[in-house]
């Protein structure tokens, strides 16, 4: 049998010039965390989305209870800090419209209050487009329905405006706006609070009519274009890709209160920590959709050449970490680190470490559980060789791709029983941030480099359903403060993460270069898991011919006998090749090759 280079041993590139047996000497150091671009879109996102940062503040804020889900390539609690952050601000908007709705009702005799109807029905118009990742049906149901609800609201909208003009240009005996608008189709909801306004006269009607024209088309359009403002000024300072690496300079890491520091603090320290304390109904949230996960069985038949060896979890575990970490070794025979500069592959920032899941319930309290490395060693070294059914062990091999926003994630579990060998190999991949989270610092830049044209005809256009959305702030403020108020989290009994911030923030879409990348990785990755089985067992005295039968390389991919259980997958090209060899010796079994759609259902 060839023999594969195991760790410690030279030839690891080949060719003249042999590079350092240590991978570490090639590794490229990762981007922390905390100053990924994949975190820094997703503190945008926070800003830019209502119904993405309420999710955020309930599971990482409301829902103390709850463990952390895994960060892959982000900081959640620097999302949750802006998060915060973001929902001050919007609050302090959202009582100023709420001001200024009072006042302007007040000063004109109720008749401002006419324009509610439509800037709601525009307002919900546009908070329909927002939510992502439904199927075709529901998101083309969405689509229309917010279609008619903007377009309703805009011909709503246009015919109060013309009858407020035309009271207010035309015969001060005329009808007034009340009477014009009475009997339109929605529009009669707020007639009745406009009757009870103190104003009947013609003059009088043709003053209200004025001042709602005046206060709808020029303070309400001036403090959108502040808040677009604020929000430009954010991307283009504290959240720049030149400032957000620095967070000692984010006004969002300022003091938050107590109860926010605790959190803080305490997601700081569950997140990136190698005991994942998860929920029972998906124990791998947070590191994205499930990819081809597979299992293999193979009986372990000592070799006719060698006297056998016991192999355990252990050793096998230590040699597939050895191979994989060859793969931060660049290719093409470089004699020295700084000559592989040019190398930007991110196989070379690949990251691999052990992990222990256990389930969170049962758990005493969340912060009684201890994640010091002494403790995890101790938890580690038993769990590696127990093959429990709650509590799992793992050899996890993360590569993060396109500035952390790619992340391809590669869970190993194996397992020695009753002559038997199990292989479990549960990929998973992290899809991009989504897009309009990334288009972040496109909106702050064209809202700084429009002229004042362009900023005056934006802030008209987006003031009717801007004024709604800021009063609905309000009523999102006031249910998490209600939830805060009345129920005390932190002594609730502990639980498993229910959302994972990286994943509520992922697009729907994956670039055909970035479907070429996880599969290289995956491919790259497979294929030293794999060789890595064989060696332990070659090495351990035992054959490997049936492994080798049950692996099949084919151009669709690495599969072990059959590909079950994937909820994401890539491209529709896919092949799953199942070899159901029974012996070790030349004895063939059936193979047949099937589309990975029709058997892993891509989502």
């Amino acid at each position: 049998m060839p023999r594969i280079p195991v760790p410690g041993q030279s030839g690891g590139n080949g060719g003249g010039g042999a590079p350092p047996a240590d991978p570490a000497v090639w590794a490229k150091p990762r981007v922390e965390p905390a100053a990924s671009e994949a975190c820094r879109y997703l503190c945008a996102g926070v800003h830019m989305d209502g119904e993405y940062r309420a999710k955020v503040l309930d599971e990482l804020y409301v829902h103390e209870e709850r463990f952390t889900a895994p960060s892959f390539g982000i900081d959640a609690a620097r999302v949750l800090a802006h998060a915060l952050h973001a929902r001050r601000l919007e609050l302090a908007w959202g009582l100023g419209f709420l001001l200024f709705w009072v006042v302007s009702t007040l000063l004109t005799g109720w008749l401002f209050i006419l324009l509610a109807l439509p800037c709601l029905l525009l307002a919900m118009g546009k908070a329909l487009t927002r939510r992502t990742g439904e199927t075709a049906q529901a998101s083309a149901a969405r689509t229309l329905g917010s279609t008619a609800l903007r377009w309703y609201g805009r011909i709503l909208l246009a015919i109060v405006l013309l009858v407020l003009l035309g009271t207010a240009f035309g015969d001060p005996g005329g009808e007034s706006p009340r009477e014009a608008l009475d009997g339109l189709p929605g529009a009669d909801l707020f007639t009745p609070l406009t009757d009870s306004g103190t104003g009947s006269g013609g003059d009088t009607e043709k003053r209200d009519a004025w001042l709602t024209l005046f206060l709808f088309l020029v303070p309400l359009p001036v403090a959108v274009g502040l808040q677009r403002g604020q929000f430009a000024r954010l991307m283009r300072g504290p959240l720049s890709a030149q400032h957000f690496p620095n967070a000692a300079a984010d006004p969002a890491e300022g003091p938050m209160g107590r109860r926010a520091d605790r959190t803080k603090q305490q997601i700081r320290q569950e997140q990136h920590a190698p005991l994942i304390m998860y929920h029972t109904d998906n124990p791998f949230r947070g590191a994205g959709g499930a990819f081809d996960t597979w299992t293999l069985a193979v009986e372990l038949r000592p070799r006719e050449d060698a006297s056998p060896r016991p192999v355990d979890n252990r050793t096998i575990l230590d040699t597939i970490h050895g191979l994989v970490d060859n793969l931060k070794i660049p290719a093409g025979g470089h004699s020295s680190p700084e000559q592989a500069e040019g190398v930007r592959d991110r196989l070379r920032e690949l990251h691999v470490d052990e992990c222990v899941f256990m389930p969170a319930e049962g758990v005493p309290g969340r912060y009684g559980v201890a994640y010091d490395p002494a403790s995890f060693a101790v938890l580690s070294a038993a769990a590696v060789e127990e093959g429990g059914e709650s509590r799992r062990h793992f050899l996890r091999i993360r590569v993060g791709g396109w500035h952390e926003e790619l992340v391809v994630t590669v869970f190993v579990r194996v397992h020695t029983q009753g002559g038997m060998l199990m292989l479990e190999i549960a990929p998973h991949v992290l899809p991009p941030v989504d897009r309009k989270f990334c288009d972040a610092d496109r909106t702050a830049h064209d809202y700084a480099q429009a002229g004042p044209f362009g900023k005056v005809f934006s802030a008209l256009t987006a003031s009717p359903s801007a004024a709604a959305l800021n009063l609905a702030a309000l009523v999102r403020w006031i249910g998490s403060t209600k939830e805060l108020l009345t129920s005390d989290k932190r002594r609730a009994l502990p639980d498993g993460p229910a959302v994972s911030v990286r994943e509520a923030g992922t697009g729907p879409e994956v670039s055909l270069f970035q479907e070429m990348d996880v599969l290289r990785y995956l491919r790259s990755i497979q294929d030293r898991v794999t060789d890595g089985v064989k060696v332990s067992l070659y090495e351990a005295g035992w054959r490997t011919a049936e492994f080798e039968q049950k692996v099949v390389n084919v151009s669709g991919g690495t599969y072990i006998d059959s590909a079950h259980n994937s909820a994401f997958t890539f491209g529709a090209n896919s092949t799953a090749t199942t070899n159901n060899t029974a012996g070790t010796g030349g004895t063939g079994g059936t193979g047949t090759t099937s589309n990975a759609g029709a058997n892993n259902g891509s989502s």
